[in-house]
């Protein structure tokens, strides 16, 4: 696998993704992180490049992934909107051929199903009330999963439990057929994305991960 030195960051000042930064920071890489509106943040850091753009449009896509060497997400549902998930993807996947990325990172919720989940009744669960309560981005997700799923680059998509926003690190369990805990450290994920972006443990998979 290819050094990663610039890295594009989509979702980065959710409650997720700004922990990403931060960390992203912490370890030196180049930022290009893509904004609908710019003007709003308080960013100053001579590694982050911030490119206007909604994740729905190609062309935002297209010029956030130029001169970057993989791609991490941790974009979530905008209120009131439609659906983004799905759309999102089949951008991202496009726009990482023309630009010959290979390394694609990104979160989603536990109610992602995979053809491998043995999924305890809790997970089960939470994965039933979300789609009682939220229908449309939850299937949606799941045609994003299929995207990825059928595509040819290296995805790894990172289901999760609830997140904690802090800055706590500690022992993270990973399970690729159910989910292994409750909460999830939003720094723990930070670096689990990171340590993944070095590796092809986890290529073509939608691993679990908890704090233990």
């Amino acid at each position: 696998m290819k050094p990663i030195h610039t890295v594009a960051v989509i979702g980065g000042t959710g409650k997720a993704g700004k922990y990403l930064l931060k960390q992203l920071l912490l370890q030196n890489f180049h930022i290009k992180l893509l904004h609908r509106k710019p003007e709003t943040l308080t960013l100053d850091n001579p590694l982050i490049e911030i490119v206007k753009g909604d994740a729905r449009d190609y062309d935002a896509i297209h010029s956030l992934l130029n001169d970057c060497d993989a791609v991490l997400s941790c974009l979530s549902q905008p209120v009131g909107e439609p659906t983004i998930f799905s759309d999102a993807t089949r951008n991202i996947l496009k726009s990482m051929a023309a630009h010959n990325i290979s390394r694609y990172i990104t979160t989603a919720g536990l109610n992602v199903d995979t053809p491998y989940d043995q999924k305890s009744p809790q997970t089960q669960f939470g994965t039933n009330w979300m789609y009682e309560n939220f229908p449309a981005t939850t299937k949606d997700r799941q045609v994003e999963y299929q995207l990825l799923a059928d595509s040819d680059i290296g995805w790894t998509m990172v289901r999760l439990p609830l997140i904690a926003q802090t800055d706590d690190i500690s022992e993270v369990i990973v399970n690729l057929t159910d989910c292994p805990g409750s909460n999830i450290s939003a720094t723990n994920l930070a670096l689990f994305m990171i340590k993944a972006l070095s590796g092809d443990e986890f290529v073509k998979q939608a691993p679990f991960i908890a704090d233990k």
